[in-house]
């Protein structure tokens, strides 16, 4: 009798053993286990931990709530300009309500893929190359609310959407290429005229100031002799202005104004022969000019 207890107590241990396998489930917590009971969606979504489930009669699917990192393939299609061209993108989205994404779609992975390829060729028809190329923030959000919109019955939520690379036929990349070149040589040869313009002003400037002062152009005559006197030159080619003869002579003694008003009266008085003696000491007079230029050069 006790033999007959002892081994139906251990054929219900054994049992309830069998049963409490075969009923345990364990949820991990970064997921929701989905319960159907004889095909029909019992209570709510199971909670992270140990938990139970009618063998034979339960069926739970376990719902990840982590955020799905999914590649949009490249998508081909023509802008609003009439560009070819092929972007792709990359869709970060999560489930928040597990029975809507077990009971209301068949596969919301595929159907999130699916309607974000949709999406795309949706903005690549109405976009322009340039909002492509530069606005891609604006893409971005309208992309976000176009997969967005159907995937909340799908008990998903859109996190961000991203375009990553957009590719362009080579004969288009080889017309842009050029365009920048042109653009980038309009502005340098605006630079090079507003500069040239800025010079000008200045050099009108300087010519005033040397007008008003005529001992700054020898000045400045003999700072040019000098920095080319530095490179060791074989040859020096020094024009010698009319004013710089004056002021020479100016520096010498002799007044120019009536020197020069002295020689056009004898020039006008003169016979053949003291011309001829007038334009011989003209000569010697420009020889001492040059000499005496030569000794203030190398002074």
């Amino acid at each position: 009798m006790v033999e007959e207890l002892v081994g139906a107590v251990a054929a219900v241990g054994a049992g309830a053993l069998v049963y409490l396998a075969s009923a345990a489930r364990v949820v991990k917590q970064y997921e929701r286990g989905v319960v159907f009971r004889l095909g029909r969606l019992h209570g709510q979504a199971r909670r992270p931990g140990f938990t139970l489930v009618v063998p034979a009669v339960d069926r739970m699917r376990k719902v990840n709530l982590q955020i799905v990192t999914m590649p949009i393939p490249a998508q081909e299609g023509i802008t609003r300009d009439n560009v070819t061209v092929r972007v792709d993108a990359v869709v970060y989205f999560k489930v928040v309500d597990p029975a809507a994404a077990i009971v209301n779609v068949e596969d919301y992975r595929f159907a999130v893929s699916q309607m974000a390829q949709t999406s795309l060729r949706s903005i690549i028809g109405k976009s322009e190359l340039d909002d492509l190329l530069s606005n891609r923030e604006k893409l971005n959000q309208g992309l976000e609310l176009m997969i967005d919109s159907p995937a909340v019955e799908w008990g998903v939520t859109i996190d961000r959407v991203e375009i990553k690379d957009v590719s362009l036929p080579d004969t288009m990349k080889r017309s842009m290429a050029r365009q920048a070149e042109a653009d980038r040589e309009r502005r340098a040869r605006l630079i090079n005229a507003d500069a040239e313009y800025q010079a000008s002003k200045k050099l009108s400037q300087a010519a005033q100031q040397m007008a008003d002062t005529p001992s700054a152009l020898q000045l400045r005559l003999l700072q040019t002799v000098m920095a080319v006197a530095a490179e060791k030159n074989s040859t020096l080619v020094l024009p010698i202005p009319v004013e710089l003869l004056r002021f020479l002579e100016r520096g010498g003694g002799q007044p120019s104004a009536t020197a020069a008003e002295h020689a056009d009266e004898a020039v006008d008085r003169a016979e053949p022969a003291e011309l001829a003696e007038g334009a011989a000491d003209r000569v010697e007079e420009a020889e001492d000019a040059m000499e005496r230029l030569r000794r203030a050069v190398e002074q």
